[in-house]
C-alpha cells in the first residue's frame, strides 16, 4: 500500500527576496513498507519527522529527494494526485479543521459529494460509515454539541464514506481526555479489523500501540527502530535513548526485572504482568 525509498524532505526557509535562509531536513533517507491491511503505529518525539512523513503519504507534502508509492502511485507525479488523495485518507489532530458542516450526516456526505457519488450512493456511504463509528444515532446532531472524542469519530466517517484503502491519522488523540482516546482508537481498530482499511497511526500515547502489527520509531527524520509492539518495548533501555516512554505497565515490569525479579521483556498489558507475576508463585 505505502512504499518510500531513500525519501528526503527539507523545508527551506527564504526572506522577503526569495534567497534561502535556511534548510531544515525533516526526513532523511526514510525507506519504509507498509502492506494492505496493516496497522502500523508510527512513533517519535516532537521535532522527529513523523507528522511530515504523514504529509508525504496524502501529497499534500512531496519528497525533496527519493520517492514514496502509495498503492503504486508515485506522489511526485500531479496528474495523480487526486487518486492518491482517495486511496489515502488523512484525519488530523483537531477535528474542528476537518468538519465544515451544521450537521453531522452532511459533513460525512461532504466528501462523496464532491467525488461525484451518485446521491443514493452517497446516503447509503453516510450511514454505513456513521454506523462503523459508532455514531449513527448523532447523524442530525450539530457537531458544536459533541464531545471531542465523537467529533473525531466523525471525521473518521467523513474520510471512509470515500471509501479510501489507507487512512493516516496524524496524532488524532491528541486533544482528547483519556475516554475520548479509548473510543478512538478502539474506532480504528475496528475499521482496521472489520473493513480491512490499512491504518497509519501517528501518536505519542504508547498504549495506543500495544495493537499494532508493527511499530516504526523515528528520530531526527530517519527510521531508527521497526518491529512488533513487543520487539520494540522489550527494548525499554534504547528507546529512553531517543526520549521516548513506554506503557505505564511495561516499564513497571522493566523495572522489578531490574530489581531482580524474573520477568520477561515486553509485557503489555496488566493482563500479561499479572500471568507472569503469578507464574512466579
Amino acid at each position: 500500500m505505502i512504499r518510500s525509498e531513500n525519501l528526503t524532505f527539507e523545508y527551506i526557509r527564504r526572506d522577503e527576496e526569495g534567497n534561502v535562509e535556511s534548510i531544515a531536513k525533516a526526513l532523511d533517507s526514510v525507506s519504509i513498507t507498509v502492506k494492505r491491511g496493516d496497522f502500523v503505529a508510527i512513533l517519535g518525539h516532537n521535532g522527529s519527522g513523523k507528522s511530515t512523513l504523514a504529509k508525504q503519504i496524502n501529497a499534500i507534502l512531496v519528497p525533496t529527494e527519493g520517492t514514496l508509492y502509495v498503492d503504486g502511485m508515485d506522489t511526485q507525479e500531479e496528474e495523480r494526485l487526486w487518486d492518491i488523495r482517495q486511496t489515502a485518507g488523512m484525519v488530523f489532530q483537531n477535528p474542528d479543521n476537518q468538519i465544515i458542516a451544521t450537521v453531522v450526516e452532511e459533513d460525512v456526505g461532504f466528501g462523496p459529494e464532491n467525488l461525484g457519488v451518485p446521491t443514493q450512493e452517497i446516503w447509503e456511504r453516510v450511514e454505513r460509515s456513521l454506523r462503523a463509528v459508532g455514531m449513527y444515532e448523532y447523524r442530525t446532531h450539530s457537531p458544536n454539541r459533541l464531545s471531542g472524542g465523537q467529533k473525531q469519530r466523525v471525521a473518521i466517517a467523513g474520510i471512509m464514506a470515500m471509501k479510501p484503502k489507507c487512512i493516516v491519522l496524524d496524532e488524532p488523540t491528541a486533544m482528547l481526555d483519556p475516554n475520548g482516546r479509548r473510543e478512538v482508537i478502539r474506532t480504528v481498530r475496528e475499521l482496521n479489523r472489520r473493513e480491512g482499511v490499512t491504518v497509519l497511526l501517528i501518536t505519542h500515547y504508547m498504549e495506543e500501540v500495544i495493537h499494532a502489527d508493527r511499530v516504526i520509531v523515528m528520530d531526527d527524520g530517519k527510521v531508527v527502530m521497526q518491529g512488533t509492539p513487543r520487539e520494540i518495548f522489550s527494548q525499554v533501555e534504547k528507546l529512553k535513548e531517543y526520549r521516548m516512554d513506554v506503557p505505564q505497565i511495561t516499564e513497571l515490569a522493566h523495572e522489578l526485572k531490574k530489581a531482580g525479579m524474573p520477568l520477561p521483556d515486553g509485557i503489555l498489558s496488566v493482563e500479561e504482568f499479572t500471568e507472569a507475576v503469578c507464574a512466579l508463585r
